[in-house]
């Protein structure tokens, strides 16, 4: 693994060359083998990854005790569990690899350290945080606006690894329905292609 991910992550107008070396050099790199839990529930995050090579999910348990994937991580996201590591509290949701993974990692005291040491990094964060909020915004309100169909078509669309990687019941949860219905709506979709 290179450090170019790095590069191309931390990249802003606001943090100079130097800066962005101490970030970068915050980093250490880290495998996980496909079936491993990054995060449990209950835990207490101690840092977040940048995803090199692979595919995880976040999911909680329903009132029933089933798993629902609130989330999924692939090449070149930051796999982050925001509330547990910010607020330092246990986490109400669990990371899993679904594949083999390869990930650069900062831990929490030396994010903080750097994060309030650097200006540039504070907004980088802050305009990171704003698109993320931006996302699971627009991704409520496509639970209830756009039918499932058009949810997998987009998935498909903008992230192709998903689907191509993930068990088929994470993404069937993932889309708010049974697995069933993603069954139908899976070869219906292959039909009209």
């Amino acid at each position: 693994m290179t450090k170019e991910l790095l590069y191309h992550i931390y990249s802003h107008p606001l943090i100079g060359e130097t800066e962005l070396e101490k970030i970068i050099q915050a980093h250490q790199s880290i495998s996980f083998k496909k079936g491993t839990f990054i995060l449990k529930e209950g835990e207490i995050s101690d840092g977040y990854l940048i995803m090199e090579n692979g595919l995880m999910r976040s999911f909680a348990h329903n009132y029933n005790g089933n798993d629902i994937t609130t989330d999924f991580f692939s090449n070149q996201e930051i796999v982050i569990e925001v509330l547990s590591l910010f607020q330092r509290m246990p986490a109400g949701e669990n990371i899993q690899a679904l594949t083999d993974c390869e990930c650069w990692e900062i831990k929490f005291d030396a994010f903080q350290e750097l994060f309030h040491s650097i200006p540039g990094f504070t907004e980088w964060g802050r305009l990171w945080m704003t698109n993320r909020l931006f996302h699971f915004k627009q991704r409520s309100v496509e639970m209830v606006t756009i039918s499932a169909k058009d949810r997998y078509l987009q998935l498909i669309k903008e992230k192709p690894q998903i689907v191509l990687q993930s068990p088929l019941k994470y993404i069937a949860s993932y889309l708010g329905i049974t697995d069933t219905s993603f069954s139908r709506i899976r070869k219906e979709v292959s039909q009209e292609n």
